[in-house]
């Protein structure tokens, strides 16, 4: 029988590369993989926020989460500023202030190095329970977006001209993804969320005919990392949320050799 805190590991691994693996493919499709880090490093500010107003960190979390994705989708329809100069800004800005805000809470030791890169074994039943209902929810709703989604990320004109409604579209993605940030940064971190959403999809693509069997591997390829990540963790001693993305690279470089391969022959 393995010790509980083992057991709520994988469990929580478990969950978030089911809910991670199509989120994950619309980043990529999207291109939109530092829109997805500064939404990941803002959330440092949700865990000062949390820690100054004794609030749950999860929550807090996704309260910021959500106001920087709806500034993103503000702030992306300004034509001053380039938006990927502009991201680049806001994401070391955002990380910047959230270490300095968890540094100045008073009364309460913080370890960053936690919400940095994760701390897999800390997870609790409350955290769970984040994961179960917020993860569920997330998948019901791009479910529900799925294919006008798939549209979008095809080609936006064209589905403008099919008269999707394209920009509430984008506000439900987003959305979406700042529900499923909050949930992964106690799991691997805010620098290592994004890797958890980008990976498994980049995994997926070289061995994909459809949208759905890449959402499909990149979830069993998730899946699969956890689980050798956590073994690894044991067995040598090292960190949880480091050692699965370890196991998403190494995913990543097996599935494009082939690919590689028959470019060069």
């Amino acid at each position: 029988m393995p010790d509980p805190f083992l057991l709520r590991a994988l469990l929580a691994g478990l969950g978030l590369a089911i809910v991670a693996a199509p989120l994950g493919c619309f980043v990529v499709w999207r291109r939109m993989a530092y829109y997805g880090e500064t939404v990941a490093q803002a959330g440092l500010i949700g865990v000062a926020l949390g820690l100054a107003f004794s609030l749950n960190l999860t929550a807090s979390v996704l309260m910021v989460t959500l106001a920087i994705s709806l500034l993103l989708v503000v702030l992306s329809r300004q034509q001053v500023v380039p938006f990927d100069s502009l991201l680049g800004l806001l994401a070391h800005a955002a990380l910047a202030i959230g270490v300095i805000a968890a540094s100045l809470v008073r009364g309460q030791q913080i370890d960053l190095m936690a919400f940095l890169f994760g701390d897999i074994f800390a997870i609790t039943i409350g955290d769970l329970r984040w994961i179960m209902f917020g993860g569920a929810a997330a998948l019901v709703a791009l479910a529900f977006v799925w294919r006008p989604l798939l549209s979008l990320s095809v080609h936006e004109d064209l589905a403008a001209a099919e008269g999707l409604p394209t920009e509430r579209l984008k506000l439900v993605f987003v959305l979406i993804l700042a529900l499923v940030v909050a949930i992964a940064i106690k799991i691997v971190g805010a620098l290592l969320t994004i890797a958890f959403l980008i990976m498994p999809a980049a995994a997926a693509r070289p061995l994909s005919e459809t949208p759905e069997q890449m959402a499909l591997f990149a979830g069993i390829f998730g899946m699969l990392s956890v689980v050798l990540g956590l073994f690894v963790s044991v067995a040598f001693d090292t960190p949880g949320g480091p050692s699965i993305v370890l196991m998403l690279a190494l995913f990543f470089v097996v599935s494009i050799i082939p690919t590689i391969l028959r470019q060069r022959g």
